[in-house]
C-alpha cells in the first residue's frame, strides 16, 4: 500500500472535520509504522440502519487469526445480514458471537470455511498511558471506505483517564468505568470500534459512541480503554463467556421518575422473568403517537442501551431527567426505525 493512497482519506477528512489530522510526511518513522500496522487490522462494519439519526456502518478490530472482530454494541450489530469489509476490499458475512453491554463491546466473528489467517491486534498486552501521551485514532469515520480505500487516521493527546457520569442530564453513557478522554474528534458518526493507539503503536483503546453533555450541549471525545474490555474479549472469543448482568448482582436503587405511560405507551403485560418490550397499546395524541410508533413495536434500545425486557426499559426510562431527549429504537418486522422524544416535566 502506498502513501498516496493512505494520504487520500486524511485529505477527505481535513475538509470535515478541520485541522486534526497530519499528513502522513509529517510524522516521525515510529508514527508511520503504526500506521502501517494498524490499517490491515481496521475493518468496516455494515448492518442496521440507514434511517434518520441511525446509521448503518460502524468499524472495529480484528483480534485473532481466525476472523474474531471487537467492535461497539449498537443498533448496527442487531440484523442477520450483518457485513464486515477488511483492508484489502473482501467482503464477508459475519454474526455476533456475544456481547458485553455494560462495556459497550461486542464481538463478532466472520463467516468463512477458510483458514483466513488474519493480522490482528494483541489485546491480551493491556497497555495504557497517561495525560499528554499523542495519540492515533483509526475508524471509518462518515464511511469514508466502503471498499480497499484506508480507514481514517486522526491525531491527538490524552487530556485524561477519568470516568464519565451515568446519569441522565450528564453524559448519555451506558458504560459506568473509566475513559481516555482524547482532545481529537474521534467520536463522529461510523468511528465507534475504531481503535486509539500510541504513536509508538501500543493499543489503548476502543473509540466509544457518540455522547453529549445534555446540560452544557457538549460533545466528548472518549474510548474504553482496552485493560478493560481484555478480559471480556478474551472469554467471548474463547466461549467461557459470562455476562456481568447474570453475575446476580444487585442492581441500584433507582428513582424512576418516568415511566413508560409518560410518553403515551403501554406495554404488554410483564409476566415473564424476561418479558420482551413489546408495545400493546400507544395512547392517541401522545408524543409516541405522533412519532410513528405502533402496536406490536419491540422496543429494542433506549438511548444506545439494549432493552432486553419491560423491566430494563422501564429502568432506562425511569433514569431521565426533565428536558433530555431520549431516542428510542424499534423493531417493526424486519426494519429498525429510531424516533426522539423530549421528555416532559416532572408531575408533582
Amino acid at each position: 500500500m502506498n502513501q498516496a493512497k493512505l494520504i487520500k482519506p486524511v485529505l477527505i477528512c481535513i475538509c470535515l472535520l478541520g485541522a486534526l489530522l497530519v499528513p502522513l510526511h509529517r510524522l516521525d518513522a515510529s508514527s508511520r509504522e503504526t500506521i502501517q500496522y494498524a490499517l490491515p487490522r481496521l475493518v468496516k462494519i455494515f448492518g442496521a440502519g440507514g434511517v434518520k439519526n441511525l446509521y448503518g456502518y460502524s468499524s472495529g478490530f480484528l483480534v485473532s487469526p481466525e476472523g474474531h472482530i471487537a467492535t461497539i454494541w449498537s443498533p448496527v450489530l442487531d440484523t442477520d445480514q450483518l457485513s464486515v469489509v477488511l483492508h484489502d476490499g473482501r467482503r464477508f458475512e459475519a454474526e455476533v458471537l456475544g456481547a458485553e453491554p455494560h462495556l459497550d463491546l461486542a464481538i463478532i466473528k466472520l463467516k468463512s470455511e477458510r483458514d483466513l489467517n488474519l493480522p490482528y491486534f494483541n489485546y491480551e498486552e493491556k497497555a495504557t498511558a497517561g495525560a499528554g501521551t499523542r495519540i492515533l485514532g483509526f475508524s471509518n469515520m462518515f464511511r469514508v471506505a466502503t471498499g480497499d480505500e484506508p480507514v481514517s487516521v486522526l491525531h491527538g493527546v490524552i487530556e485524561a483517564r477519568t470516568d464519565l457520569p451515568r446519569r441522565r442530564g450528564a453524559f448519555e453513557l451506558s458504560y459506568t468505568g473509566d475513559v481516555y478522554v482524547v482532545d481529537a474528534i474521534t467520536n463522529n458518526p461510523g468511528a465507534a470500534g475504531g481503535v486509539i493507539m500510541t504513536y509508538d503503536g501500543k493499543l489503548l483503546g476502543m473509540i466509544g459512541k457518540q455522547v453529549r453533555n445534555a446540560k452544557t450541549n457538549t460533545w466528548v471525545n472518549y474510548s474504553l480503554p482496552i485493560d478493560v474490555l481484555s478480559k471480556s474479549i478474551r472469554q467471548i472469543v474463547t466461549g467461557k463467556f459470562e455476562s456481568s448482568e447474570d453475575q446476580n448482582e444487585p442492581e441500584p436503587s433507582i428513582v424512576e421518575r418516568y415511566k413508560p405511560i409518560d410518553f403515551g405507551l403501554v406495554m404488554v403485560p410483564d409476566v415473564l422473568f424476561r418479558t420482551p418490550a413489546f408495545i400493546d397499546t400507544v395512547l392517541p395524541g401522545s408524543q409516541v403517537a405522533q412519532a410513528g410508533l405502533k402496536p406490536d413495536d419491540l422496543v429494542v434500545f433506549v438511548n444506545d442501551e439494549l432493552i432486553k425486557s419491560c423491566k430494563t426499559l422501564k429502568s432506562e426510562l425511569g433514569k431521565l431527567e426533565a428536558g433530555d431527549t431520549v431516542r428510542l429504537v424499534v423493531r417493526r418486522e424486519n426494519q429498525l426505525v429510531a424516533v426522539e422524544l423530549q421528555v416532559p416535566p416532572e408531575k408533582k
